[in-house]
């Protein structure tokens, strides 16, 4: 994976954000998921590096990025604190602007970013997510089944980050495998990754912290924002899975148009992880909106 990509490590905020950095042309960030790391993205990297210098980063908390204990307000693992660290690192890298692609959490990050950085983030794409504050907000029993991981790893450490430090091949099944498409999208490479990953032991705690921040800290700065009429101001599509439980149990496209009036968005004939089930579908969709940069 990533054969043509070069690592870089930026240090940030006291921790050191890693990445691969690949291609030539305008700079585009890509942000990865839980529980997974930038190896998301090794079918459609090559491709995005034809003509943009892509810039796969690993979230704090996440891959091979920084760990660090988490605050008792959880901040240090907002999405506001998480965008941060990822414009900190494009700006060591030359990008004071730049465009980026999110999926899962990396959408929720980008998302934030270009709500407190417009000037920076050039054109947004979320892949199978609707804003925060919706989903907890909305959510059913359908939904509460499906994504039993937001309402777990939430709980006071230690207890989730001991389930997930004593058998991190099951987590991984039980998230990831547990998908409209089973394990079948993941090569053997990503998911090896993915696990030697998740076996570090601060990887369970940094995934709980940020799903801790999202049920607290993230949820006050978005009402903070729509009170004040926030908007993300640049181009942004969204996208989703039409397998998936966020088109299902949610309108994304909806609710994000509650956050920006130039959104656009559809489903993608796959389930979550698009990047890995319908790779070449995503290029289809992306590449005609992030060539108007």
């Amino acid at each position: 994976m990533f054969n043509d990509f070069q690592p870089v490590a930026v240090e940030v905020d006291g921790i050191t954000i890693r990445a691969v950095r690949g291609g030539q042309g305008p700079a585009l960030l890509l942000l990865h998921g839980h529980p997974q790391t930038h190896a998301i993205w090794h079918k459609v990297a090559p491709t995005l590096a034809q003509q943009f210098t892509v810039i796969a980063a690993d979230l704090r908390g996440y891959g091979d990025s920084g760990k660090p204990p988490g605050l008792p307000d959880h901040s240090n693992y907002s999405k506001r604190r998480m965008a941060q660290d990822q414009v900190d690192l494009m700006r060591a890298l030359g990008f004071d602007t730049f465009a980026v692609i999110g999926h899962d959490r990396g959408g929720r990050v980008a998302a934030r970013m270009a709500l407190d950085h417009p000037h920076t983030v050039e054109r947004l794409v979320t892949l199978d997510v609707a804003p925060t504050l919706a989903m907890y907000e909305q959510t059913s029993l359908e939904f509460a089944r499906a994504y039993w991981h937001w309402f777990f790893l939430v709980r006071p450490a230690p207890f989730p980050e001991s389930l997930i430090r004593a058998d991190a091949d099951l987590y991984l099944k039980q998230t990831i495998g547990a998908r409209s498409a089973g394990l079948k999208p993941f090569t053997s490479e990503a998911y090896a990754e993915y696990l030697r990953c998740l076996q570090d032991p601060a990887t369970a705690h940094g995934i709980c912290e940020d799903y801790r921040a999202s049920i607290g800290i993230d949820l006050e700065h978005d009402r903070a924002d729509l009170a004040a009429g926030r908007e993300i101001e640049c181009p942004f599509v969204a996208l989703w899975g039409a397998d998936g439980v966020v088109g299902q149990c949610f309108d994304p496209l909806a609710e994000w148009r509650r956050w920006s009036r130039d959104v656009s968005g559809a489903a993608l004939p796959c389930g979550h992880y698009i990047p890995e089930e319908a790779p070449e579908v995503l290029l289809e969709r992306v590449l005609p909106f992030l060539q108007g940069l």
